[in-house]
């Protein structure tokens, strides 16, 4: 064979397989926004089923680095995987090729995680690669220690910490990975919410039951149920289900009131307010709030914050144990919104506008998800 047809026919090998390529299925995922995201994408197991099949054991990779890309089977409680999740870096106003193999995947470090803690007054504590939080439970009703919000725990670690932490007992002082020095008290501590009878909050007992949807790798998803209590001369129940990414600095929160008689019900979410001079992010007819609180003279400063998913807070209230931001709740229509926080000794924000510009960044992206197209 002379050198120019082998020339010849090793082109037309490259282009058969770039032409192969092309045409074998892939995922295309865009992004809308002039910033980089790295987060998780969700696409319903039935579409990506139609399209590459049901083979128990494929691997998902970025076709322009070769890199495999992380991904997590959700259940959301269900005998039955009901999405793909896939954890994927997409550059500003950019998009990311995926394709599906066969193959073992590369096993996935878990990053996040949530488990009942019934030897700490039946808590309900989760984490990610980033923060942890809990919930307090029944038997820690009537203590003096007794406390009504969402609690935060400042991470400096990447590692999961929860089984460790409530192991040693000792965390409220910094071993290295981080503490427990947000202070909650009788507040909605980091972004927790409860109705509102005349200006004041009218606070649940706290949470009866559990159930855990999906406990990551990649999300972890649970449901906590309140049992129905008095909210002026109402009877009102209140379902909450969270769901934590990794990564993600807040909580996706979607809380979900059934209210006897009248079914609207003035609702606040709230953030406990430290004495001392913080930094407040609160402009009006937004859906964000923020909060840089003073810096404690041992432990740093910690940020919390609350983005609602869609719309604006109606008002806002101050009182001196915390900060308020009003809506008001419909009979059994979800509020969809995120808390959480951070601290400036993990190193990831060191100012309040760092952190302000998350949460409202944040916003910007719930505005225009990443785009995902499977064909």
């Amino acid at each position: 064979m002379s050198r120019k047809s082998a020339f010849f026919l090793l082109c037309m090998a490259l282009l058969s397989a770039c032409d192969s390529q092309q045409q074998a299925p892939k995922i295309v995922i865009s992004n809308p926004v002039p910033a980089d995201r790295e987060e998780l994408v969700s696409i319903p197991y039935v579409d990506f089923t139609e399209t590459f099949g049901n083979d128990s054991a494929f691997k998902v990779i970025d076709r322009a680095s070769g890199k495999e890309i992380p991904y997590q089977l959700e259940m959301r409680g269900s005998g039955e995987v009901q999405a793909i999740l896939l954890y994927v870096h997409v550059p500003a106003s950019g998009e990311v090729t995926l394709a599906v193999e066969p193959g073992e995947p590369t096993p996935v470090k878990p990053r996040t995680f949530a488990r009942y803690v019934p030897e700490r007054f039946d808590d309900f504590a989760w984490e990610n690669d980033m923060v942890a939080f809990r919930m307090y439970g029944k038997a820690l009703e009537g203590r003096p220690d007794d406390a009504q919000g969402l609690d935060l725990w400042s991470k400096r670690t990447a590692n999961l910490v929860i089984d460790k932490w409530y192991a040693h007992g000792d965390y409220h002082t910094d071993h290295g990975e981080g503490m427990d020095y947000y202070s909650v008290g009788q507040t909605l501590g980091a972004g927790d919410i409860a109705p509102l009878v005349d200006g004041q909050l009218a606070y649940a007992k706290h949470y009866r039951t559990y159930e855990v949807l999906d406990n990551g790798p990649l999300r972890t998803t649970f449901r906590l149920d309140y049992e129905p209590w008095k909210v002026g001369d109402r009877t009102v129940s209140v379902s909450k289900l969270y769901s934590l990414d990794a990564g993600a600095q807040l909580n996706r929160v979607e809380v979900t009131y059934k209210v006897d008689g009248d079914g609207r019900l003035p609702v606040a979410i709230g953030i406990a307010r430290r004495n001392g001079e913080g930094t407040l992010l609160r402009d009006g007819g937004t859906g964000v709030r923020g909060y840089w609180e003073p810096e404690h003279p041992e432990h740093g400063v910690t940020g919390v914050g609350i983005v609602l998913e869609k719309g604006a807070f109606e008002s806002d209230s101050d009182e001196p144990a915390q900060y308020l931001a009003v809506l008001t709740a419909e009979n059994e229509q979800p509020i969809v919104y995120y808390n959480g926080g951070t601290w400036d000794r993990a190193g990831r924000f060191s100012t309040a506008d760092e952190w302000f510009d998350y949460l409202e960044m944040h916003r910007e992206k719930l505005a225009a998800p990443l785009a995902v197209t499977v064909n």
